[in-house]
This record gives C-alpha cells, structure tokens and sequence, in this order.
C-alpha cells in the first residue's frame, strides 16, 4: 500500500490502522503437549495398523519406526536414512516424480545421523525385511507396488486406525491428529526421560535452539528429581559451631 501511494496510484492506505503490511506475522512453532500421543494410544493404534487387511504389516513397520525413533517420515521411506524423499508434487521435481530425493534437512550433502532403535523394532524390521523378501539396495518401506510408500496411504491408514482406536471425544481432538505427532512424542519422551537436549537433537537432526523452541512446552515430571539434586549438593559447607 505505501508503494501505490508512493506511486500516486493510491491516496491514503485504504487497509485499517494496526493492519500495517510491514509488521511481522507472529508465529509459533511450539509442539501441542495436547497432540500427543501416550503409550497406550501409541500401541493400540499400532496394533489396529498391524491387522490391517490390506498392507498391514507393512504400514506397521513405517510407524513403529516413526514412533520408536524419531525420524521425519519423509525420512522414513527412504530407510536407511540417507536420503530423504519429501512428496512435493509432479509438477514441482525435476524427474516428474512425486517425491524428489534430497539430502536430510539441516544437513550438509550426503550427511547422515545415527538414531537409537529399540530392540522391539528390529525384531519388527528383522519380520518385515524376512516376508518381503528384501534385498540389499532395496527400499526398507515400500509401497504395495515397490515404489515410494505414497503419503496418502499413510495418511489415510492413520486416520483410520486413530478412528478406530480413539474414543470419539479424543479422536476429534489433537491427540495423534498428524503422523507427525508420533515424530512429537518421542522426541518428547527422550527429553522427558532426561536425555540431553544435545544429545536429542542430535539423533532428531535439529539444533538445540529448534529443539528446545519447540518442545519446551513439553517436557515435564523432572522437577521432583531436580529439586533433589539442588538440595542434596547444598549451597555453602556446613559451618563449625561458635562457642
């Protein structure tokens, strides 16, 4: 508006006053502690995913990775993590593709990370590698074709698993709303079970400023424990008595 002016195209700012063009849009990328997932949700809705008729197991071993480690999910059907394949649209990759190969975010080119697997996911990847018979250069999580596993498919084998799971009060709520969220929970429950911030954005591939910006509003149930150890190591040593 102050450029047509200035062009004399306009008189005055027709736009109401406070409405400035040039003031910043504020924004916030703090995780919702109300969008995740607790343990029980988590497993329930991994179960329903599992014995699911049609590429259960399958769709299972993409979100217990997901859930287990931590990785984004364009992340996770690329497995191994080297490469990450964001579905950004035919029109928008050089190859017509839907999804573009690219290197992780935040890391310099051909960077990779390492993320901690619990024991029950390699047991789940061990299965799933044996039934589809998978090779060596393979991808770990395919489609039920061979390709990319399609974000639609995903999305919408959670949307139905939460549906079906979640009572409806919480499944109309944030709660798991996003396959993301199972990215959310647990990266807060590494930080909740008091694993170094630095040490979490590390295997999340954030930085801590990113990490902490985010989840800081989650993290909880460590205050106990850190006013114990303030007064177990005390301020000052204990002075002789005077006579």
């Amino acid at each position: 508006m102050k450029y047509a002016i200035r062009r004399r195209i306009l008189r005055t700012n027709p736009l109401p006053k406070g409405k400035d063009s040039t003031a910043a849009t504020k924004t916030t990328n703090a995780v919702d502690e109300r969008a995740l997932l607790n343990p029980e949700q988590a497993a329930a809705i991994l179960d329903w995913i599992r014995r699911r008729p049609r590429g259960g197991k399958r769709l299972h071993a993409f979100f217990a990775t997901l859930y287990r480690c931590g990785p984004r999910p364009e992340e996770t059907v690329a497995m191994l993590i080297h490469t990450a394949t964001p579905e950004v649209g035919k029109q928008w990759t050089d190859t017509g593709e839907i999804r573009e190969q690219r290197d992780m975010k935040g890391r310099a080119e051909g960077g990779t990370r390492t993320v901690p697997r619990h024991r029950a996911l390699t047991r789940i990847l061990r299965q799933h590698i044996a039934d589809e018979q998978l090779q060596p250069g393979d991808l770990l999580l395919q489609g039920e074709t061979g390709g990319i596993l399609a974000g639609a498919v995903i999305r919408r084998a959670w949307r139905s698993a939460r549906k079906a799971v979640l009572s409806p009060h919480v499944f109309d709520s944030p709660t798991g709303r996003r396959v993301y969220d199972t990215r959310n929970t647990r990266l807060t429950k590494w930080l909740n079970d008091g694993i170094p911030p630095a040490q979490v954005a590390g295997w999340a591939g954030n930085s801590v400023a990113v990490l902490l910006s985010s989840y800081a509003r989650c993290i909880s149930g460590q205050l106990r424990d850190l006013k114990q150890r303030i007064l177990a190591r005390g301020d000052l040593p204990d002075l002789p008595e005077t006579g």
